[in-house]
């Protein structure tokens, strides 16, 4: 799952004597990039208060699925997963009236995959002080694609603890999947075919919220973009 941020990055420009000049480019405003998204063809298929209602029914999915918030821990997969997990972290709370434990789990150096797809820097993990021991861990991630990110998840877990169950929530469900790995609670259940891509943007990280899906270029496998085919 990658998105492709913009952020200061700086670009190499050939100047008119055959001299290397360094330019800087500009974030995309939210309008910009509609627009360039528009022109690439860009299929917009969540808008904010799609996400919204999404994890609004993910938290009562996940209260009734556990009979309530005792015993239930959200870890968050970085880095989208994260956000989402403080949301509906903050909504089962919300609904239930208890205060359930959210954190982190960074899988980047479980994954067996490192040589097909670029090492992004390793996030922090953050497990709640009551760790995952006798727990309902609730794995929390942006897309689901190969299902190569859950399993590393469910080995970064191993490493942590014993919960008494794992589930998975995702915002969108793409398909094809590489192992045999199936969410609990699901966003958007979004057929694509593998070239195409999938951009998660969130107000938190990205200044906007948007689920677009588009036609990847030629000759590309597609991807989950966030940082790696979860």
């Amino acid at each position: 799952m990658t998105t492709v941020h913009t952020h200061g990055a700086r670009t190499s420009v050939l100047g008119e004597a055959g001299r290397v000049e360094e330019a800087t480019r500009q974030p995309l405003t939210p309008s910009e990039r509609r627009r360039r998204e528009s022109d690439m063809g860009a299929r917009i298929v969540l808008q904010h208060a799609d996400i919204s209602r999404a994890l609004t029914r993910i938290a009562h999915e996940i209260l009734e699925s556990n009979r309530g918030a005792d015993d239930l821990v959200i870890l968050g997969i970085p880095t989208r997963g994260v956000v989402l997990a403080r949301r509906i972290a903050t909504l089962v709370s919300e609904f239930s009236g208890i205060d359930v434990p959210v954190g982190s789990l960074d899988v980047t150096m479980y994954r067996d995959d490192l040589s097909r797809h670029p090492t992004r820097a390793p996030s922090p993990t953050s497990i709640p002080p009551r760790g995952v021991d006798g727990a309902t861990v609730v794995l929390v991630d942006d897309v689901l694609y190969s299902g190569r990110t859950i399993r590393a998840a469910l080995d970064a877990i191993g490493d942590i603890g014993r919960p008494r169950a794992v589930r998975l929530a995702a915002l969108v469900d793409r398909g094809h999947r590489e192992l045999p790995i199936r969410p609990d609670f699901v966003g958007k259940n979004l057929p694509s075919s593998p070239s195409e891509r999938i951009y998660v943007r969130l107000e938190d990280v990205d200044g906007e919220e948007s689920v677009t899906i588009e036609q990847g270029p030629t000759g590309d496998q597609g991807s989950s973009i966030e940082g790696s085919a979860s």
